[in-house]
């Protein structure tokens, strides 16, 4: 039995509670927003409603379901343009669009969706507004999501600083995660353009402008006095931590702040009593979270905080009471945990020891290996301080690390011949460094049961001391055994020897942090690691995906402490899904940690291989290839007053040119008589500059214009355009005669024409009548007016895709067999000069169905050797969505094609392969 059981991209619609017996049960709703109380000293369970954010995911359901009232402009493109499940390979995760929906609706939601609710701060002077996301959901991407709206709408809307910021400050807990977040930064490789965050091309480049700063939370640590200035006596000024910990972002005012792992983040209420081992004990760093908020409480008295966003899977604080040891924030708005996570397939599925044979433990009646360090002979003997490393393990830990260790065993093996390039990983977290070091010896001196487990060089002790240096780029104390430990690690791998001495120049702290931020990737230093032994907790940013075990033996008080050491072990290897379109289930099974959540049911199999990603590209050198496109807004249906001339009814003009000199001669002249030897000659024929048709044609249009201007309903703009357009029509037809070959010259007859002007302008205008026409007209979108293919951003993928040759773009992905079938016939055929598959190119055209604004994204766009261009679809069935689809697609055309000047357009579907090259030809010939 799989307890994944909704589809991540789709609104959650079930969940699993516990039935009778214990046994699991789906109630067909969604799991409200709460989080269960665990008392392990106890063995209790309660479990904490959250009512606010349940009455917000009412709202917001509501007010999505109501077009976002109050929201933007820009900020109705972005969430338009993050709905499209179209517009990048794998559409985002409910959760992802339920945050970032959060966070606008109550910043630019209309009031009226927010009455009654209030949420509540943490006691600073600036808001703090926190999304409780899970591990594995998708974090960082919603990160880049807040700041491309910040941003974006900052740019555009400058007045509302009080609202929107362009320069925000990202706070992480550590390198290893500051590390990870360089992906936020707007510039090439970030995830705005590996997820397409930008609905166009012009956007993009304007989130440029951000001004994004990542940064440690220790440089938000007050100076050091031995690191002052002799000169710069007393202590730093909150003006100059200000401008040492933000640089150039300390140009900027109204900055947010996004807090990465933002439970290190939070204020100590004065009433709080608790001592820092306590806080150490729930997995808390009191001093952390101090200095953390101080720093910002100093940046905000000089540079003002608009607001702060947090993300955190586990955003829990110390509440110091007997009952209850952690309490989650109270600015919580949107909450996808660890359950909804698991029910959705985002992460792997926690399996716990449920029984085994042995005797229980007498007060919880659980499995001992269920929480393993509750057990008394085993607590006493791991908290011994000064313990050898050659001690033997408590017998019970032995019995853990053969049982799990034969799982693993079977794994390995699995693993091994689905062809994956490293070993899966088993993670101990234990309670001190003592316990590590026997850990250790256990493995490596060969004490453990199976002699798979025994790999030195395969075996990575996570020295805590050398790591938190790490963590803050400092030097560690010297250790040259742990030293040389590291350095065999990296020789025994099987890397690439360049790749070797690179490592091998690296310090102790930067190799540490190099082979455990790279467990599991392919030619890095922690490939072919397959156990990791840690004191405490590892840091948030180690994401492995190919923890499959693992082992904890320290104490746990509280959930934070469990989902946080779980999380390390969460992170998916592949996201292949099943015929429902669930995720197959991947598993992380766990000895020691008293976490509830648990399947029971076969090992599972191996999760599939990753599959090798294609990078899908422009290539420059065709760009005779590129083909242009208007992007098109909409189309709306015009009713202008025309001018209608029936040409059948017209009479024939005839002009006379004997009525019409167009040259004379002049001879002096006296007292009646003149000198005809002394004459001189006027020809209109020798000044054809002054009778050019054009300055003719607009002439007419004058006198007719000033004829009918009183009585037209039209603009006058369009009167005069139309005017104009009649006499050109009028003068080049056969209805205007000249009975004489001599006047056929066209400089003549422009000549007969302008003499004739009057004459022409009031027979023309006795034929002219108005009407009420209807046109479509394309309504362009302002910021980028004209898509390319060359304005493709780079992308990569697993799906079947070949390269091609008569495209500007490098390779074409195919959904489907047909359509690499009409590539093939593209390539083949001398009427197709260019085409392109129309994959992450950005062109779509709007449409209605079932009254709601839907996009639709024609197959493939063909220009012919004619010029000519084709937006062809490719469909197997019809339906009535689909031909709502081609009237639209029909409507996009006219409009376009009576615009002028964006090319001639056609379109036409396929419903066979047969018929590709049929439609090819067809639309040809309409050339």
């Amino acid at each position: 039995m799989s307890l994944i059981i909704n589809r991540p991209w789709e609104r959650p619609e079930q969940h699993w509670i516990e039935g009778k017996g214990g046994k699991l049960e789906i109630k067909p709703e969604r799991r409200p927003a709460s989080y269960e109380v665990f008392d392990a000293r106890n063995n209790t369970k309660r479990t904490e409603v959250l009512a606010m954010v349940n009455t917000i995911r009412d709202r917001v359901d509501q007010w999505r379901e109501d077009g976002y009232p109050g929201v933007t402009i820009v900020t109705r493109k972005l969430l338009e343009h993050w709905h499209d499940e179209d517009a990048r390979q794998h559409p985002f995760y409910f959760c992802q669009l339920e945050a970032i929906e959060t966070l606008i609706w109550w910043v630019e939601g209309a009031d009226a969706f927010k009455q009654g609710i209030h949420v509540p701060g943490d006691g600073g002077a600036w808001e703090r507004l926190c999304n409780k996301m899970a591990t594995g959901a998708g974090k960082t991407t919603v990160m880049a999501m807040i700041i491309t709206w910040q941003v974006l709408n900052s740019l555009t809307y400058p007045k509302r600083n009080k609202d929107f910021s362009r320069a925000v400050f990202i706070v992480a807990p550590g390198l290893t995660v500051k590390g990870r977040l360089q992906v936020l930064l707007p510039s090439e490789g970030s995830y705005y353009d590996e997820f397409n965050l930008c609905p166009s091309e012009s956007m993009r480049q304007k989130l440029n402008q951000a001004e994004v700063l990542i940064e440690n939370w220790h440089t938000l640590m007050p100076l050091k006095e031995v690191q002052r200035s002799v000169v710069q006596k007393g202590k730093e000024s909150d003006e100059a931590f200000t401008r040492r910990v933000l640089g150039k972002l300390a140009a900027h005012k109204d900055i947010i702040v996004i807090n990465d792992e933002a439970h290190h983040a939070y204020r100590k209420p004065p009433e709080l009593k608790i001592s820092k081992k306590q806080a150490a004990e729930q997995g808390i760093d009191l001093d952390e979270a101090t200095r953390w908020i101080e720093g910002l409480d100093r940046i905000h008295k000089t540079r003002r905080i608009q607001r702060c966003f947090d993300l955190s899977a586990t955003p829990f604080a110390p509440t110091g009471k007997k009952s209850t040891d952690t309490a989650l924030f109270d600015w919580i708005i949107s909450d996808f945990g660890l359950n909804d996570a698991i029910e959705a397939g985002l992460v792997k599925t926690p399996r716990v020891v449920v029984r085994d044979d042995a005797l229980p433990d007498s007060k919880t009646l659980r499995s001992k290996l269920y929480h393993i360090y509750r057990d008394k002979s085993v607590s006493e003997d791991l908290n011994r301080a000064r313990a050898e490393p050659h001690e033997a393990l408590p017998k019970l830990v032995q019995d853990a690390y053969t049982l799990l260790g034969a799982d693993w065993r079977e794994t390995a093996k699995d693993w091994a011949e689905a062809g994956h390039h490293s070993p899966p990983v088993m993670l101990t977290v234990c309670n001190r460094t003592e316990t590590a070091a026997r850990i250790e010896n256990y493995f490596n001196q060969g004490d453990a049961h199976w002699p798979e487990l025994q790999a030195p060089n395969k075996t990575l002790r996570v020295d805590s001391k050398v790591l938190d240096k790490a963590e803050i780029g400092e030097a560690a104390t010297s250790d040259k055994a742990y030293d040389q430990r590291l350095q065999e690690i990296v020789k025994a791998s099987d890397i690439p020897e360049t790749r070797k001495r690179q490592l091998g120049e690296l310090k102790k702290e930067e190799l540490l942090r190099e082979i455990i931020d790279n467990v599991g990737k392919r030619g890095q230093a922690g490939q072919d690691l397959q156990k990791v032994i840690s004191v405490a907790m590892l840091s948030e940013g180690w994401d492995a995906k190919n923890v499959t075990h693992i082992m904890g033996l320290r104490a746990f008080t509280s959930q934070l402490l469990c989902e946080q050491v779980v999380g390390r072990g969460l992170r998916r290897v592949s996201y292949d899904r099943d015929e429902d379109g669930l995720f197959l289930p991947e598993y992380v099974n766990v000895f020691g940690v008293p976490l509830s959540i648990s399947e029971s049911g076969d090992p599972g199999e191996a999760p599939p291989t990753a599959k090798q990603s294609t990078q899908i590209e422009v290539v420059p050198e065709r760009a005779n290839l590129e083909i242009k496109w208007p992007n098109v807004v909409r189309v709306e249906s015009v009713v202008r007053r025309e001018l209608a001339v029936d040409w059948t009814n017209v009479e024939t003009l005839t002009l006379d040119p004997a009525s019409t000199p167009i040259s004379a001669d002049l001879a002096p002249a006296l007292g009646g008589a003149t000198d005809l030897g002394k004459m001189s000659s006027i020809d209109l024929e020798k000044l054809p500059d002054g009778f050019r048709l054009q300055r003719l044609v607009f002439q007419a249009a004058r006198k007719g214009f000033a004829s009918m201007n009183h009585g037209f309903k039209g603009s006058e703009d369009l009167l005069a355009a139309q005017l104009v357009r009649i006499v050109e029509e009028f003068i080049a037809s056969d209805v205007l005669q000249i009975p004489s070959f001599f006047h056929s010259d066209p400089l003549r007859r422009r000549i007969l024409i302008a003499l004739n002007i009057d004459l022409i302008v009031q027979h023309l205008m006795q034929s002219v009548d108005e009407q009420n026409r209807t046109s479509l007209t394309p309504i362009f979108d302002e910021e980028n007016p004209i898509g390319s293919t060359a304005q493709m951003r780079t992308w990569y993928t697993t799906k079947p895709n070949f390269p091609v040759v008569k495209s500007h773009i490098s390779h074409l992905v195919g959904d489907s067999s047909w359509e690499g079938y009409a590539a093939k016939v593209f390539e083949q055929s001398d009427e197709v000069l260019a085409y392109a598959k129309n994959d992450h190119l950005g062109f779509q055209i709007k449409y209605l169905w079932s009254g709601s604004r839907r996009r639709y994204i024609p197959d493939f766009l063909v220009k012919f050797t004619n010029g000519k261009l084709l937006a062809l679809e490719i469909k197997g069935a019809d339906s009535p969505q689909n031909k709502a689809k081609r009237d639209a697609l029909a409507e996009w055309v006219e409009a376009v094609n009576a615009a002028g000047g964006l090319g001639q357009w056609s379109w036409d579907v396929a419903f066979s392969p047969n018929e590709v090259a049929d439609i090819v030809q067809r639309n040809w010939d309409r050339g």
